[in-house]
């Protein structure tokens, strides 16, 4: 698989031989790189410098770039820490869902609550102050009490960002079944929503930018790589399932399937799909991830050209409702959800699609 990821990086495979149409380009340079999809904290020290001396190769990377690693608590040792930051990770994003032990017992997670206080401190004293890990709220039997207790452990280890996220249940899942079966207490979405709501005043409290629905981040902390995503910007994927995008209307993927994707990249056969995006898919896209942050749907479109001044003043009269409700705030050059709108996002959004 790694020997496939390299290939593919600085082969830019057969059908990315158009690239000298296409944005980014192997001449653009390279701000930010992220190891996730996964656990990519598995791979070993030369694994990664493998895969990140590909990218070199192929690419113009930015000395300042912020390379990002996902790692579960339960995969880091002293060694694994020097060997990331020796191979260039600058920043470390860590599953930790939950510090109490009843909470991961829960979701079945594989690491105890010390281990994920045990790998934050043992990063920070390698180096690692770029910080950012996963907590879940709205878990059946979660207390705000206890929801509290989560974010004050954050405070207190210094994390400069926090990725939360209410818990899902997918169709088809074991948990769905289990709910299904009465074996286990279903999802309270009022639940959801208050703690929802008290993790935002808590945020704001403790001095963390509100940058996304899900994203808080100390001033300076922000994801770049995500904060890309969301702002329109071009993006090459590399390995099983990975997206890529040209800043415009191009958008394709890998092959999901494992061992198709390595016999395509070793034979040099096609191992992807293509979505060519109309205008309107491009606004509304745009319209949808640009809602979700803090500076929300620009009058200008944030540089992009996905609206145009006609598009925003159509948007400003489909709002004005939401306006109405306390859902949404119109000024004269943006217009960004209230705390109380971000619990309606999806929903605010998609009524906001122009055709």
């Amino acid at each position: 698989m790694v020997n496939a990821i390299a290939k593919e990086i600085t082969t830019l495979s057969a059908n990315r031989n158009t690239l000298s149409t296409l944005n980014p380009t192997p001449s653009a340079l390279i701000e930010t790189i992220y190891f996730g999809g996964g656990t990519p904290s598995l791979l070993s020290g030369d694994e990664l410098k493998q895969i990140l001396g590909a990218v070199h190769q192929s690419f113009n990377v930015s000395p300042a770039a912020e390379i990002t690693l996902e790692t579960n608590p339960d995969d880091h040792s002293a060694e694994m820490l020097d060997a990331w930051k020796s191979s260039g990770i600058n920043r470390l994003s860590i599953g930790v869902q939950s510090f109490h032990e009843a909470d991961l017992v829960w979701m079945n997670r594989a690491h105890n609550a010390s281990q994920s206080i045990g790998c934050i401190k043992a990063a920070q004293d390698k180096g690692f102050q770029n910080l950012t890990i996963d907590l879940i709220y709205g878990t059946p039997g979660l207390t705000d009490d206890r929801w509290r207790q989560n974010f004050d452990s954050a405070i207190e280890l210094r994390i400069p960002h926090l990725s939360c996220y209410a818990l899902t249940v997918e169709p088809k899942t074991a948990l769905d079944s289990l709910i299904a079966k009465g074996k286990m207490q279903p999802v309270d979405a009022g639940q959801q929503a208050n703690q929802f709501l008290l993790l935002m005043d808590w945020a704001i409290e403790a001095g963390f930018e509100h940058y996304e629905i899900s994203n808080f981040a100390k001033p300076g902390h922000r994801s770049r790589h995500n904060s890309n995503y969301w702002s329109g910007v071009p993006y090459y994927g590399f390995g099983p399932s990975a997206h890529s995008f040209d800043g415009g209307k191009s958008r394709w993927w890998n092959v999901a399937n494992n061992g198709l994707y390595v016999q395509a990249v070793e034979n040099h056969l096609p191992h992807t799909e293509t979505e060519l995006l109309t205008p309107a898919q491009q606004l509304n896209e745009y319209i949808m991830t640009s809602l979700r942050t803090l500076e929300g749907i620009g009058a200008a479109g944030n540089g992009h050209a996905f609206i145009t001044p006609k598009d925003f003043e159509l948007l400003v009269a489909k709002a004005t409702k939401w306006q109405l409700q306390g859902k949404v705030l119109i000024t004269a050059d943006a217009i960004r959800l209230t705390n109380e709108g971000k619990l309606f996002a999806d929903g605010i959004a998609g009524d906001l699609f122009l055709p």
